[in-house]
């Protein structure tokens, strides 16, 4: 790699301030370029999802010959997923494993998330963890497990058990305290087997559609206010609640993981559950593509970007440490938003309620679609 490209090369200067890039994204043909992007992007690891894996499956010709000859040899129509699935996640798993040792196992990790029908299940989703971490069999996988009512007390458990995992579908400042309480309480039982160590957690916080909603209502409230002020407000907050969110929630992190009780733990070789910024390419087009990268710039944390925000945050981002500006301006935000009568609380439960309906969807298709091509192979 040439100076020149380094020096222009935006996402290698991430790690210089503290924070690891990640990919949201993966396919057959991703994997293949893995080697140069950990070289060259100083890609730092993978996160997928079913709406990924949908993606990646029903949008290629990639995987068709692996599914006739898996639906030849017998396979029912979920095996077939589970082995297209669990082969991508071991081979990007092993493509990561120099960096998942040279850092230590702070980072070169992949994620594989659970069956999103399991979102409301606990003992099912701590068995499917354990059934996908035997599965899988590489120390630097992520289960993901959504931070659902149901799925917290799975995260204690599996933790417990030494089993690595990546908490999704968080929006909101309480959803991160219980994850953060989850992941300690997971410490706790496991300490005491003291046969484990080491296990590793991130705590996937989405950005993004935060200001998707918010915007939409804000929308709504200036067309209907009555005064100069209120419409003169609305307009000032546009794009601002999910960065302040997750500004206050960085605060959170920082609070909890310097407390005493996990003190105890960091003596002992654990590390803290770093927050990951998810759901960071922008919606908007009347915002900059970079905005929810540049904007949560700092220590302790991972940005994990689709393809085209990676691609324009390598081309045009820039890198300072921004995770803590204008964090008074951030509590204004919110402060103002309820003022207006936005419900940021109410938001981010019915954003978690569609982020598991979205995955189920996806999951589902993904599934219909494998089950038709099988079909159709096993009738020639």
């Amino acid at each position: 790699m040439g100076i020149e490209e380094e020096v222009t090369n935006s996402l290698l200067k991430l790690r210089s301030v503290g924070q690891s890039p990640w990919c949201d994204s993966i396919s057959r043909s991703l994997i293949n370029e893995l080697p140069q992007r950990i070289a060259k992007d100083g890609l730092c690891g993978i996160t997928s999802n079913p709406t990924i894996f949908e993606k990646a499956i029903n949008g290629s010709l990639d995987y068709d010959k692996e599914i006739q000859s898996l639906a030849q040899a017998g396979m029912s129509t979920f095996g077939i997923y589970e082995s297209l699935v669990v082969h991508d996640i071991q081979k990007t798993a092993d493509q990561f494993g120099k960096l998942f040792e040279k850092s230590n196992k702070i980072d070169g990790f992949v994620s594989l998330e659970v069956s999103p029908h399991l979102a409301h299940n606990t003992q099912k989703t701590i068995e499917e963890g354990r059934h996908l971490w035997r599965l899988v069999a590489r120390p630097n996988l992520m289960i993901k497990v959504p931070a659902t009512p149901a799925g917290i007390p799975a995260v204690t458990q599996l933790i417990s058990e030494g089993i690595n995992v990546n908490v999704t579908l968080m929006f909101s400042i309480n959803h991160y305290r219980q994850v953060a309480k989850a992941y300690m309480r997971g410490l706790e039982s496991l300490d005491r087997t003291a046969s484990f160590l080491p296990v590793a957690s991130v705590a996937s916080f989405f950005v993004s559609r935060v200001d998707t909603v918010v915007d939409k209502l804000l929308c709504q409230l200036k067309e209907q206010a009555s005064t100069e002020i209120v419409k003169n407000t609305c307009e000032d907050l546009f794009g601002k609640a999910a960065i302040a969110n997750t500004r206050l929630v960085y605060q959170e992190f920082k609070k909890i993981f310097s407390e005493k009780s996990f003190l105890n733990f960091k003596e002992k070789g654990f590390n803290v559950q770093r927050p990951l910024w998810a759901s960071t390419s922008t919606k908007n087009p009347n915002y900059r593509d970079v905005l929810y990268v540049e904007e949560l710039i700092g220590e302790n944390t991972i940005n994990t970007m689709p393809l085209d925000t990676m691609a324009a945050f390598r081309s045009h981002g820039r890198v300072t440490s921004t995770l803590e500006n204008g964090l008074e301006d951030a509590i204004r935000t919110l402060s103002l938003l309820k003022d207006l009568g936005i419900d940021l609380d109410a938001v981010t439960l019915k954003l978690q309620e569609d982020g598991v309906k979205l995955f189920l969807n996806s999951f589902d298709n993904l599934i219909s679609s494998i089950a038709k091509k099988r079909k159709k192979i096993t009738r020639i």
